[in-house]
């Protein structure tokens, strides 16, 4: 059974021409509106016990008007959302508070609004306090506030008592590091003991890292929805793109989407890793010099060409990424029909696993810049671990320890 299943959910927006016209429709007065917006077009997707999914879209694509429809501070036009258990929601900063009341006192008022009675909040109040970290201010009023100290009190007390579902929308983002990750911490202990996460954020390392499940809106309906690697490999393939009319979604013989986009200009036409020896290699050793070289074909005349690339982790983590043009190499008028090739010589000091190669062809300091190619899963390559002490994380670093 889901803990939250919403069903073609639609919301439009109406403009009328003026204030009074509009509540005049509100008792059937037959006043129409100037202007409608549809945000929402048939979204449809459920969310399980323990299940965590990352809602990721442009702006505009409807992610926040979603979470309103499902947290009750909107109605769909059509449609309805079903939940079964309780839930806490984390959305526009400073939501539900009173800028003339402490933090202490919106405390109260929020966890009223939850449905906790005044015991309850006597009975956690020191630990929202001193998990919001914010002293003598908690009882200062929150017009005073910056938008970390509102993010910090209102995160505490929305995780007070666990959920059966946390829905975060970007409010977190605006919060210090040292509160992200404080943060992060409590929402994967919440996931540890069952609590179904909902959560847009922009951040593909968080949407990895929490989510096993990412859902895609674009112009107000789901586009994608699975694997979130694969699903974020497609959104910042949409992002180069624009348009979708070059994006390319093909399949691997692991079965993993390899996901490619550009307008083609120019193209990736070999890739290989190279040992010293000058040697295609597939399985690295830690900390093994080698060379990753790519043939580029430029296909019509353009300014400039960029040739940047990332490397990846299993779960579609950047280990690093740079370019050309940050490199100070940048081809400047391309010839057409040429054949360029790239070397880039690099120390794999990277922890045991597996890997991938990203690569991007465009113009200037970034791939939305005139996106030529952009292709995810270019290469895969091992790492293993020979010879060097036995260590943990995604990266060597060679250390030396002393005891005195």
């Amino acid at each position: 059974m889901s803990l939250l299943a919403a069903d073609d959910i639609h919301k439009s927006f109406s403009s009328y021409a003026s204030g009074w016209r509009r509540v005049a429709s509100w008792f059937g007065l037959p006043f129409r509106p100037v202007s409608q917006s549809e945000v929402l077009r048939g979204v449809s997707f459920a969310v399980g016990p323990g299940e965590a999914v990352g809602i990721v879209g442009q702006n505009g694509a409807g992610k926040s008007t979603l979470l309103k429809i499902i947290t009750g501070t909107l109605v769909p036009t059509r449609g309805r959302v079903r939940v079964n258990g309780r839930v806490s929601a984390i959305l526009e900063l400073g939501m539900g508070f009173n800028p003339e009341l402490s933090g202490r006192q919106n405390v109260y008022h929020a966890a009223s609004l939850m449905g906790f009675e005044q015991r309850d909040v006597d009975l956690a109040i020191d630990d929202i306090e001193q998990f919001a970290e914010i002293g003598a201010w908690f009882d200062e009023p929150v017009r005073v506030y910056s938008s970390g100290m509102q993010v910090r009190v209102a995160f505490a007390v929305a995780t007070a008592w666990r959920p059966q579902i946390l829905i975060v929308d970007e409010a977190l983002s605006v919060g210090d590091t040292y509160f992200q990750h404080k943060s992060f911490a409590r929402i994967r202990e919440f996931q540890q003991q069952g609590t179904s996460l909902l959560i847009v954020s922009h951040d593909r390392a968080a949407i990895q890292v929490l989510c096993n499940r990412a859902i895609l809106l674009d112009g107000g309906q789901v586009l994608r929805d699975g694997d979130p690697e694969e699903v974020m490999d497609y959104y910042n393939a949409l992002i180069a793109e624009k348009e979708s009319s070059t994006l390319q979604v093909s399949h691997a013989d692991d079965g993993k989407a390899q996901t490619s986009s550009g307008s083609g200009e120019a193209r990736v036409e070999s890739i290989a890793l190279l040992d010293a020896a000058g040697e295609p290699v597939e399985q690295l050793r830690v900390g093994q010099e080698v060379s990753l070289v790519l043939g580029v074909r430029v296909h019509q005349a353009v300014d400039s060409l960029v040739l940047g690339f990332a490397i990846r982790d299993r779960f579609g983590q950047t280990m690093f990424g740079t370019n050309s043009y940050h490199c100070d190499r940048v081809l400047a008028h391309p010839e057409p029909g040429r054949l360029y090739l790239f070397a880039i010589r690099f120390r794999a000091n990277l922890g045991e696993g597996s890997y991938s190669v990203v690569t991007a062809l465009h113009s200037g300091d970034s791939h939305v810049e005139n996106n030529y190619e952009w292709r995810d899963r270019a290469l895969l390559f091992e790492v293993v671990n020979v010879g060097l002490p036995v260590f943990q994380g995604c990266n060597w670093l060679e250390t030396v320890m002393t005891c005195e």
